[in-house]
């Protein structure tokens, strides 16, 4: 396959722009912090959940969503316009969303009703531009009525986004761990469609990816100095489900190409986050607990349960989540997609080996309810 482009030309003219998010997020973010203190926006400790010895301030999501926001903005492709619109305007829902969850602590259909909303703008601004996500599953499906993949794409988008919001908002339980990994995730995704940029030109709607890549990773790197243990500043909901959000927009994104390959991929460099999801509500269900209640079933919890320190339980993350983006990517450029399915479905044994093996797929000895989700 002819290179069609360099990376360096790929980023050049977006680039400055993840900078100036970046230098959005590192301002914002104190600013920020000061405010939610003042009104009394923060997150207090508890005996499960929550063991930080004092509250912590919210809001720190609101930082990196605005800094993410004025990168779209000042990106400029006007041929692109309504999309990005879409995109901005479904952002902005999702993290007031996750900010009325912080201040008034909505119940959790209230959320997900507000994810819904987000996803329905989201694929509002997509069918416009004639992108279908649920096209990749019918390659080959010559002729197939329109309105039928719209029909179909409309509800594929409502899970993605709803399953991403929530698995981002289920990782934010340590400080520094929701955000660090969704950063590298951002990487990932940025490789990725560098990779695509230049090796299957989709014009601007690649320079778009490479744009939200840069300008999350950005945001989150920004904000990270005042969440790296011991945090000064949480995500809170707002932004642990604006992280899980731009991770759905991405993935439909990747839907461009028209073949599963891509999006697979993707859900590999999104992999930590759904085991680690997927670990939580088995072990809720099996103890015939609420899936939406809380209680330390997450495999970041059980580590530190076992004598990891919160560092180093959020080091070890950041390097599973390196691993899984290298995967991702990797599997995307040298495997055809059967192979590519066969090695997914390789990991998840593996991991659910692993998981059985440490017993950490057994009902929680004890446990709480919490409207955090955490």
């Amino acid at each position: 396959m002819a290179v069609m482009y360099s990376p360096m030309q790929v980023l050049q003219g977006i680039w400055p722009l993840g900078v100036l998010a970046f230098g959005i997020a590192l301002v914002l973010t104190p600013i920020l912090r000061a405010i939610a203190y003042r009104k009394g926006i923060v997150d207090r400790p508890d005996d499960l959940l929550k063991p930080h010895g004092r509250p912590i301030a919210y809001l720190g999501g609101i930082g990196i969503c605005v800094a993410y926001l004025v990168a779209i903005l000042a990106f400029g492709q006007m041929n692109l316009w309504v999309l990005c619109a879409s995109i901005a305007a479904s952002t902005i829902v999702i993290t007031l969303t996750g900010l009325l969850d912080d201040i008034v602590n909505l119940r959790p259909w209230y959320k997900i009703l507000g994810q819904v909303l987000a996803a329905v703008i989201l694929f509002a601004g997509l069918a416009a531009r004639g992108i279908m996500p649920a096209g990749m599953f019918f390659t080959g499906w010559l002729g197939l009525p329109y309105w039928l993949l719209g029909a179909v794409s409309l509800p594929f988008v409502v899970v993605v986004v709803i399953s991403a919001c929530n698995a981002t908002n289920l990782l934010d339980g340590l400080d520094g761990l929701c955000g660090g990994v969704t950063g590298i995730i951002a990487l990932g995704f940025l490789a990725l469609t560098v990779y695509l940029a230049c090796y299957g030109h989709n014009g601007a709607r690649d320079e778009l990816r490479v744009l939200l890549c840069c300008a999350m990773a950005g945001g989150v790197l920004g904000f990270l100095p005042y969440n790296a243990p011991p945090a000064s500043i949480f995500l809170g909901d707002a932004g642990s489900m604006l992280l899980g959000f731009f991770v759905a927009t991405l993935m439909m994104l990747f839907a461009l190409e028209g073949t599963l390959r891509w999006f697979l991929a993707a859900c590999v460099i999104f992999g930590l986050p759904i085991l680690d999801t997927s670990l939580a509500v088995i072990r809720r269900a099996l103890s015939g607990k609420n899936i939406f209640s809380g209680d330390r079933s997450h495999l970041y919890d059980q580590l530190v349960d076992r004598g990891m320190s919160v560092k180093k339980v959020v080091a070890l993350f950041y390097l599973l989540a390196l691993l899984a983006a290298a995967i991702g990517v990797l599997q995307a450029i040298f495997l055809r997609t059967r192979q590519a399915i066969v090695l997914d479905l390789a990991i998840l044994v593996i991991a659910a080996v692993i998981f059985v093996k440490n017993k950490m797929i057994l009902p929680p000895s004890r446990s709480s309810d919490s409207p955090q989700g955490h």
